[in-house]
């Protein structure tokens, strides 16, 4: 039974940092690109960063990039986002995903809310 399991998320003032991290099991994690997308009330989800399976290749949305980290612990089998400088913008539902490879099987996580207000 593949799981995703997101945690990290919560209420935070401008300025401040949050860590996400994303526990996965039931598939090979170290044959899976995995990614963070969010989703803001009445808007598309959209891509806030992804990182290959070695972890040698990292792609980030337009809007976070300087501000957020990806990273990934195979061992753990585990991905985290690393979020600072946060803007009540980045206040959104945040999603996990794994593709996973060969076969491009894709799973999402049940989301964890960050909420960035004063």
């Amino acid at each position: 039974q593949v799981q995703l399991v997101e945690s990290g998320g919560g209420l935070v003032q401008p300025g401040g940092s949050l860590r996400l991290s994303c526990a996965a099991s039931g598939f090979t994690f170290s044959s899976a690109v995995m990614s963070w997308y969010r989703q803001a009330p009445g808007k598309e989800r959209e891509l806030v960063a992804s990182i290959n399976p070695l972890g040698g290749s990292i792609n980030y949305g337009d809007s976070v990039k300087g501000r957020f980290t990806i990273s990934r612990d195979n061992a753990q089998t585990t991905v985290y986002l690393q979020m600072n400088s946060l803007k009540p913008e980045d206040t959104a539902v945040y999603f996990c995903k794994a593709i996973v490879f060969p076969y491009r099987q894709t799973y999402w996580g049940q989301g964890t809310q960050v909420t960035v207000s004063s």
